[in-house]
């Protein structure tokens, strides 16, 4: 990779970080709504918190795609260097997986209308 295409690629993850931290600030919004639904059994705030959640994971799941297409062309980007091959390999089925997991999340956000399971990033 070239030293101007790196500098781009830096500047589009300076932005993401800035993602996360509103990922970051909605999560602990979002525990603040659940912890008063479970205090109060107020219905709204049980609307209130899924819609949190949902939004937080289809914000994740972009994320996390724009990794996965980043390792992808990473991965067809052949180099003179196999050891960087194989690591370039290796983040794309990292990347691969996590954007399968926040997809899972995502689906399980929408789809428990009774917030059974406790959604985290991990």
């Amino acid at each position: 990779m070239d030293i101007s295409s790196r500098l781009k690629q830096i500047k589009i993850e300076n932005f993401i970080f800035i993602i996360y931290f509103g990922i970051i600030l909605l999560s602990l919004y979002s525990n603040k709504i659940e912890k008063k639904y479970l205090i109060y059994r107020d219905e709204n705030d049980k609307v209130k918190y899924r819609r949190l959640l949902i939004l937080i994971f289809v914000i994740a799941v972009i994320v996390y795609a724009y990794y996965f297409y980043d390792s992808y062309k990473s991965v067809n980007e052949e180099s003179q260097n196999s050891e960087v091959n194989k690591f370039n390999k290796l983040s794309f089925i990292a990347s691969t997986l996590v954007l399968i997991s926040g997809f899972i999340f995502l689906y399980i956000a929408y789809s428990d209308k009774d917030l059974n399971v406790e959604l985290a990033f991990s």
